[in-house]
């Protein structure tokens, strides 16, 4: 079964640090073989809190989903984030 990152942004404090930890964090989502579903661009929130960015990141199984988030890399690229954002970040096992 595939895994899934899911993360929706509440606050983002500054951009230009969200845009260096892209960078960092696509490096190893292509490392273990991710592939970005969502990464921000148009919504409509129908029901629920409104978030200001969406992304998920499909992944070979669950264990590749778990594997890269623990990994070095995506941990270095996590530091970058600091306090700068408010997110809510999940692995989940797709059907």
């Amino acid at each position: 079964m595939k895994g899934y990152i899911v993360c929706v942004y509440e606050n983002i404090e500054d951009q230009e640090v969200l845009k260096n930890y892209a960078v960092k964090a696509k490096n190893a989502v292509d490392k273990y073989k991710g592939n970005f579903l969502i990464r921000g661009g148009n919504k409509i929130t129908t029901e629920g809190k409104e978030f200001i960015r969406t992304v998920v990141i499909e992944f070979e199984s669950f264990d590749a989903a778990k594997n890269f988030f623990y990994s070095n890399e995506y941990k270095a690229a996590h530091a970058i984030l600091s306090n700068s954002v408010i997110r809510n970040h999940q692995i989940i096992e797709g059907i």
